[in-house]
Parts: structure tokens; C-alpha cells; sequence
């Protein structure tokens, strides 16, 4: 796209706002700062005289992004775009979060490895973004950890019930970013102000998302750690020594606002973070171009200085193109089961048993049989979903309850049961969700089961009116097998904006997690839950992001030299495709074979990576040239980018990024024979002296050769680069399911295994 074109379509986008509302909104305003004349001595003294009233600017943005967000009127927004120095201008969009054996199933191990080679990441900094932090929580413990590290920077910023004394040697820093948000809540009521009765102004956590994220990332030893009982042991996160940095970005009920995510951006670089972990997404498997998404600019801008990018891959699984956080320069992460459940029975009056999972820990039904119900069976879908208000009292009292999942939490239909005066709840998958399950700490007796099982129950009870179930609760399992299993929720591939880039990554341990937790609320969350708990089970793909986060810290610390690119590359190239069983991994929706669609690389492990053999690197001028491929202008990038650039006269090819995976697009309607060639460079960071050789797994109906077939480096040459060629004849590719077929490429020396997955499909031309 060029700069005419972006700046036409930015105009005609503030143009039918103006024709239609003249109500203010926030607007981020990307500035070309070089053009800033002399006369004024800062860029907010020159964005005051020129764009806006200082009390409309909300914040300056000089790191990661050069500008400002703003409250403007559709109308203010066009003039400002006018400006010739103005190189765009966004509205602010609200996103959403993606919400004690996972380290140990990630293949660390205490006595040798990663852990022990990094300290288990004490100099390493995890910036979080996320709700804030409960800092009293042992996870974040200072004892017996070293100084700072000196080169931090950042604040403990201050504010309702957070004070100094929370931040120590564990918490470096913390800030919040509420701006943004409070702007939001004065348009049209899109959403309410800071409630600060239910919620803290200052890096205190109220909703407790933000609290797991960071223990599950950094948190420290916690023994005798549970959620009521069940996952009983020791809690730690994947980097336990690592220090946190607090960035309260999002705001209990109200999600998190892209002006206050790009200011957490901007302060956590100048901070001296390490790695940043972003669990948060646009939902909805929905993702903007590169240069009007806020996190893909604000990432940018913290690699190319060095900082590794976590994100969550969104929970909009298992629909296919449903991954967000595109971008080439993020790690973008879904999620996976571990070898721990939680099992719970139903078991009908004819004696059939069907098994499902649950976190309840009340009193137990005790073998006593209820009469079942079904609300769905009138044909009225909000009685079918247990929504608010929608369940007849007369029909459900002293009655177990079967409801649908979704529209609503799935804690918050238990509540609406047990407001009915049911005794407890069968929590049915839809189609939609097949047979993937999570845990749920349920106010009432409660079992979740798969959409095979709710169907067989809903028909047993239309056909027997009187029948009757209870629930058995047979606490915590693990040795489960298989693991890891593609959890349903995890958000798929191919990438919607850029499909010669494979994403997700990776995956890694989300499901069933069990860390920190706020003492604001219960573990449903909900208002009317007044348990108390210092930890809690959550199930997501945010919950995935932050054990790749600590993955990285680990990974830092050990090799300080190593780029984000290598960190992820390290990750990617030893991730794990077989499971505890020595099977291929399972897709949970459909019990059939993963693809790299729904895992990327493959399951995260971390002892492999400390010790890749070989890395796809990639540099800024990397992803500029991806970006000229892609047909992005020079004025487009520079919005991305901060610096001016030039695109090269002969376009480059997006495939030819130097990713650690290959997607070959090949345009439907052809006939005959079609070939690509794909350029790829490793760099050795094993022993010096090393010769790989190359092992193809074609994918079915393709041809695919490797150009050398062998690569030996010496103390002289660190870097090699081969060429890969993937031919297809359209009489003999046939796609599978997922309308792609796979392969991969691996390179191996007899110690070191990289493997680098290949997708080949094909796309309607453009």
C-alpha cells in the first residue's frame, strides 16, 4: 500500500465517521517527528500548537512509536490527517485478555539444564501487560535474590492500596496505563468509568488474570500450592529467578485499550525489560494490517531493540484462520493440554457413566440421584444457555441441570442454576466445541462434558422423562495420557493477512493451569463468589503465553547474545510433535492428527531449545524487507518502523522471510507442474566444527529438494544458507481437511535434530 493510498483510505474511513457522528473519540496519531520545526523544544509543546488542546492529548509516544493519542471529533481527526507531517491516524479499538507440572512438562528438569545453566533467569526482566499484580502473593517473593539489575530503569508508580513497599527485589517495577480507558468511558457509555469499588487505580490486580500470568511466567517456589485442594503441589513459574515488570494495561469488565497497550510499549522499552508477555488479542479471530495494530507497532519497536515478543494466539479455535498477532516479528503462541485433569462423572439412572472434568470443591452429591432437566428442550436458546434470568424455578428446583455452553461463563450459568434452586449442572459442549473441556471452580455440584456426551445425555432424557444422574468428583489425575493434545480453544491457522507466514508458532502448557491469583475475588471471578483463593486453574491461550515468556527469560539468560528472532527460532526447531504416548499429537476437537495449523513448530520444549545446533535469524532490514514484499510503501512501513526506509527496485518475496517454517502458495486453477524455491540462512550456535545433513519428509503429493544437501561449518563460517525447491502436479496434490497438506525439513548432525515444518496449499489469486 502507498502512503497516497493509506492516507486516501484513512480520510475516507474519517469522512463517513463525520458524515455520521461528530462524537469524540480517542485517535492515535502517528507523527513524522523529524519534521518537528526548531522552534519548539519538544514534540508535545509542537503536538499542542499545531494538532490539539493540551487537555485532549492523552499520551506522547516517543519510543516504540512516534505521536500521540488524543480525544478528537471525527472532524478534528481528518484536519489533523491533512497535516503533511502526519503519517496516520487510528482510532483507539478496546481488545480483550485470551483467558503446578507445567515447567516440568515443558522438559525442564532441577539438577541439570536450562534451569540450572541460567539461574533460573535472575537477570533476565519479564515486562507483563496484563491486569496488574497481587504482590503479597509468595510467588512474588524477593527472598534470597540478588540486586536489581542495574540497567532497570522503570518506576513503582503509586496509587489505591499500592504503595513502594509492594514493589522489591521480585516486582522491579509497576505502572499503570489508564488513560486510554477513562477517555473511552465518556463516549456513549461504550464503557463505565474506573469503578474503584471493585477496582484499584494503580498496578493492584482486582481481576486476577494478570497475577497468573506474571506467577506463571516468574513466579517463585510456593509450596503446598492448590486451588481447594485440587493440583496440589509446588507452584513455580518457568523462570522462577526472573524479576517482573508490572504494566497494568487492562481493566476488570472493561478490556484494555490500544492508546494505554502502545504507552506500556513506549514506557517498558525505556524501562530496560528484557522480554515483554502480551496475553491479549483482538478476539474474535479478527486482525488489523500491520500498520493500524498497536501491539504489532508496539512489538515491532521492542525487538528491533533487542526485547523478545510473547503473545497469546487468541481462543477462537478450533475455526481455521481464527490466530491473531500476526505479526512476523512476534512469537505468537497457542495453547496445549498437559498430562494433569481433573475428572468428574455423570452417571444416569440406567447406569451409564459419561466422564467430563470439573474444579468444584463444595459438598459432594454423595452418590444421590437427582431428576434431570433440560430448559433447551422448549426450543427457547437463552433458557438452553442457562442465561440470566431465563430458567422457570418451578421447573428446575431441587434438579440437576443441563445447559449449553456459551454466550455467558460458563461459572456464571451455575450461578444462574443455583439462583433457580437447581442442585447442580451438566455443562454441554455445542458442536462448536467439540470435545475439548477446561476446569472451572463451579459454585455448584458441576460436570463439563463433550458435545458427543451432552448429545447422548439430551437423548437418553427425551426419551426417559423421569430420568435421574448424580456426579462423582474424583479430584486431581495425572499421568494422563495422550499429552499435550491441541487444546479445542487454541486458535488456528492459516495466518488471514499474510498466509505465507505460518502461525501459530508454537504452542504450550494452557490448559488447566494453576498459579497465582488475586484476593480481590473468587476464583469464578464472579461478584457473588466470596472464596478466597491463592491460587486458581485457568484454561487459555493466555495462559500459554506467559510459559513461553519464562521460557525466553530462561533462554536470555543463558545466551545474552542471542536475538528474539534466535530466542524463538531455538524454540520452533526443537518444539515436540509426538506425545506421551510416542503418538503423533491429537487435535482435542476431533481426536484426529494436529497439523501445523493448529500447532505451529510444535509443543514447546525447553531443555532442546538450550542447545538448538542451528538458528533462523533475522534482522530489522529483514523485516523491512518483508514489509516492501508485502506492498507496504515507504511512508506505510515508516508508520511501522519509526526511521525512514527504502524499498529495494526488485521486490523481495514475503516466503523468502528467513523464518524457522515454510508455506509454499500456490494459485488455484493451475494445471500441470508448478514449482517455488525458498531461500533459507542458519547460523551455527553449537560446536564450531559441525556438518548437518539435510532429512525431507515430503508432504503427500509433493516434491520437495533441498539445495546442498549438507552444510559444514568451521570457526570460519557460522552461517550457510540453502535453497529449497517444493514442486507440485496438480493431478497428484490433494489437500487434506484443513485444506493444506505437510511436510518438513530437518537438518541433523547426530546430536542436534532442527526442524522446520512445511505447509503447502493453495489460494484463489488476488
Amino acid at each position: 500500500m502507498t502512503f497516497f493510498h493509506l492516507q486516501l483510505f484513512l480520510l475516507i474511513i474519517l469522512v463517513t465517521q463525520i458524515s455520521a457522528d461528530q462524537t469524540a473519540k480517542t485517535y492515535i496519531i502517528r507523527v513524522d517527528s523529524s519534521s518537528k520545526p526548531s522552534v519548539f523544544p519538544t514534540h508535545y509543546h509542537w503536538y499542542t500548537a499545531e494538532f490539539t488542546e493540551p487537555t485532549s492529548i492523552l499520551h506522547v509516544y516517543d519510543t516504540v512509536f512516534h505521536g500521540f493519542s488524543a480525544v478528537l471529533t471525527p472532524s478534528q481527526a481528518a484536519s489533523v490527517l491533512r497535516h503533511p507531517s502526519i503519517l496516520a491516524a487510528f482510532e483507539d479499538h478496546r481488545r480483550q485478555l485470551h483467558t503446578t507440572r507445567s515447567p516440568q512438562f515443558l522438559g525442564l528438569r532441577n539438577q541439570r539444564g536450562l534451569w540450572s545453566e541460567s539461574d533460573y533467569g535472575s537477570d533476565v526482566i519479564v515486562g507483563v501487560f496484563d491486569t496488574g499484580i497481587w504482590p503479597e502473593r509468595r510467588s512474588f517473593s524477593d527472598l534470597n535474590l540478588g540486586p536489581v539489575p542495574k540497567r532497570w530503569r522503570g518506576a513503582c508508580e503509586t496509587g489505591a492500596k499500592f504503595s513502594l513497599k509492594n514493589c522489591n527485589r521480585k516486582i522491579v517495577g509497576a505502572r499503570y496505563f489508564s488513560k486510554g480507558h477513562e477517555a473511552a468511558s465518556g463516549f456513549g457509555g461504550i464503557v463505565g468509568g474506573i469503578n474503584e469499588t471493585i477496582e484499584f487505580k494503580s498496578p493492584r490486580d482486582a481481576d486476577g488474570h494478570g497475577t497468573h500470568t506474571a506467577s506463571t511466567a516468574a513466579g517463585r517456589y510456593a509450596f503446598k500450592a492448590s486451588m481447594e485442594g485440587y493440583a496440589s503441589g509446588i507452584a513455580k513459574g518457568v523462570a522462577p529467578k526472573a524479576r517482573l515488570a508490572i504494566y497494568k494495561v487492562c481493566w476488570k469488565n472493561a478490556g484494555c485499550f490500544d492508546s494505554d497497550i502502545l504507552a506500556a510499549f513506549d514506557a517498558a522499552v525505556n524501562d530496560g525489560v528484557d522480554v515483554i508477555s502480551i496475553s491479549i488479542g483482538g478476539g474474535e479471530g479478527i486482525s488489523s494490517p500491520y500498520y493500524l495494530d498497536p501491539i504489532a507497532i508496539g512489538a515491532y519497536g521492542a525487538v528491533s531493540r533487542g526485547i523478545f515478543v510473547s503473545s497469546s494466539a487468541g481462543n477462537e479455535g478450533p475455526n481455521g484462520m481464527s490466530v491473531t498477532n500476526l505479526a512476523p516479528w512476534l512469537t505468537t503462541v497457542g495453547a496445549g493440554t498437559i498430562d494433569r485433569n481433573f475428572p468428574a462423572d455423570i452417571i444416569l439412572s440406567d447406569g451409564r457413566k459419561f466422564s467430563g472434568v470439573s474444579l468444584y470443591a463444595g459438598e459432594p452429591l454423595n452418590g444421590k440421584m437427582y431428576p434431570l432437566v433440560y430448559p433447551g428442550k422448549t426450543g427457547v436458546l437463552s433458557a438452553s444457555l442457562c442465561m440470566e434470568n431465563s430458567l422457570d424455578p418451578n421447573q428446575v428446583k431441587g434438579k440437576i441441570v443441563i445447559c449449553d455452553r456459551g454466550s455467558s461463563p460458563r461459572v456464571a450459568k451455575g450461578l444462574v442454576v443455583k439462583k433457580a434452586g437447581g442442585v447442580g449442572m451438566i455443562l454441554a459442549n455445542g458442536a462448536s466445541n467439540g470435545e475439548g473441556l477446561v476446569g472451572d471452580a463451579h459454585l455448584i455440584p458441576t460436570c463439563a462434558v463433550g458435545s458427543n456426551e451432552g448429545d447422548e445425555i439430551k437423548s437418553y432424557l427425551s426419551s426417559n422423562p423421569s430420568a435421574t444422574a448424580t456426579i462423582n468428583f474424583r479430584g486431581t489425575v495425572i499421568g494422563i495420557k495422550p499429552a499435550p493434545v491441541v487444546a479445542s480453544f487454541s486458535a488456528r491457522g492459516p495466518n488471514g493477512l499474510n498466509p505465507e507466514i505460518l502461525k501459530p508458532d508454537i504452542i504450550a502448557p494452557g490448559v488447566n493451569i494453576l498459579a497465582a491469583w488475586t484476593e480481590a475475588v473468587g476464583p469464578t471471578g464472579l461478584d457473588s463468589d466470596t472464596r478466597k483463593s491463592e491460587f486458581n486453574i485457568l484454561s487459555g491461550t493466555s495462559m500459554a503465553c506467559p510459559h513461553v515468556s519464562g521460557a525466553a527469560a530462561l533462554l536470555k539468560s543463558a545466551h545474552p547474545d542471542w536475538s528474539p528472532a534466535a530466542i524463538r527460532s531455538a524454540m520452533m526447531t526443537t518444539a515436540g510433535i509426538i506425545d506421551n504416548s510416542f503418538n503423533p499429537m491429537l487435535d482435542e476437537s476431533t481426536k484426529k492428527p494436529a497439523t501445523p495449523y493448529d500447532f505451529g513448530a510444535g509443543h514447546l520444549n525447553l531443555d532442546l531449545a538450550l542447545d538448538p545446533g542451528l538458528v533462523y535469524d533475522l534482522t530489522n532490514n529483514d523485516y523491512v524487507s518483508f514489509l516492501c514484499a508485502i506492498e507496504y510503501g515507504p511512508k506505510t512501513i515508516q508508520v511501522i518502523t519509526r526511521s525512514p526506509v527504502n524499498c529495494p527496485m526488485r521486490k523481495p518475496l514475503p516466503e523468502n522471510l528467513n523464518y524457522p517454517s515454510i508455506a509454499a502458495l500456490f494459485p488455484t486453477g493451475t494445471s500441470g507442474v508448478s514449482s517455488k524455491t525458498f531461500f533459507r540462512m542458519v547460523t551455527n550456535v553449537g560446536e564450531a566444527n559441525a556438518a548437518y545433513s539435510v532429512k525431507v519428509e515430503p508432504p503427500k503429493g509433493v516434491k520437495v529438494s533441498v539445495k546442498p544437501w549438507k552444510l559444514v561449518f568451521s570457526e570460519s563460517v557460522r552461517r550457510l544458507g540453502y535453497y529449497v525447491t517444493i514442486t507440485v502436479d496438480s493431478k497428484n496434490l490433494v489437500l487434506g481437511d484443513s485444506g493444506a497438506v505437510f511436510g518438513s525439513i530437518t537438518w541433523v548432525d547426530g546430536k542436534h535434530v532442527v526442524r522446520s515444518p512445511i505447509v503447502v496449499t493453495q489460494l484463489a489469486p488476488l
